[in-house]
């Protein structure tokens, strides 16, 4: 089977095809996919898919991810890039001054299109908190300050983040429902 990485990102596509190294071939398109606004990731990742289907015609994922911070109701939620590009984890990290609730959540869902029509999503969440200062130099985005036990992203060697990351269990559950429906 052969299905397409949607992403403009190629180290992203290059994790997915090892991720599906085996089980299905993986080809990456670069597409610009409009901005679709909802509070829920699946949502988002769900329309991206139509879209890049009605541009690609063939077997496809996309992804979409949140960061939602307790204390801050959920802040920034599916509008996490957006937060990085503008105030960064300093700005993060000054929202959470004083706060003891510091548990955060990532969710990436992937969502996955071809001829039959229907969309279906996968999710996968990692729970963790806000670090009281960015640690690590490994990584990207949030990955300074979101701890999961007691290292953040960016102490986790990349290799060991892949196996529990939120975008891996999202991958993980495609790629079940992909090898029941291709056995």
């Amino acid at each position: 089977m052969r299905i397409a990485v949607v992403t403009s990102n190629r180290h992203k596509a290059e994790e997915v095809a090892s991720f599906f190294a085996g089980v299905a071939e993986v080809e990456h398109i670069s597409l610009d996919i409009p901005e679709y606004r909802d509070n829920d990731v699946r949502n988002i990742a769900r329309e991206k898919a139509r879209y890049a289907w009605e541009q690609v015609r063939r077997p496809l994922i996309v992804d979409d991810t949140a960061f939602s911070i307790d204390a801050l109701n959920g802040f920034p939620g599916p509008y996490a890039a957006y937060v990085q590009g503008t105030i960064g984890n300093e700005g993060v990290l000054r929202l959470m001054a004083g706060r003891e609730d510091r548990q955060a959540h990532f969710e990436t869902a992937i969502a996955y299109a071809d001829e039959a029509g229907e969309v279906r999503v996968f999710s996968g969440i990692v729970k963790g908190e806000v670090a009281d200062a960015p640690r690590g130099g490994v990584g990207f985005g949030y990955d300074p300050i979101f701890a999961v036990g007691s290292r953040t992203f960016a102490e986790i060697p990349l290799a060991e983040k892949n196996l529990i990351s939120h975008r891996a269990r999202a991958l993980a559950a495609f790629r079940a429902w992909l090898e029941d429906q291709y056995p």
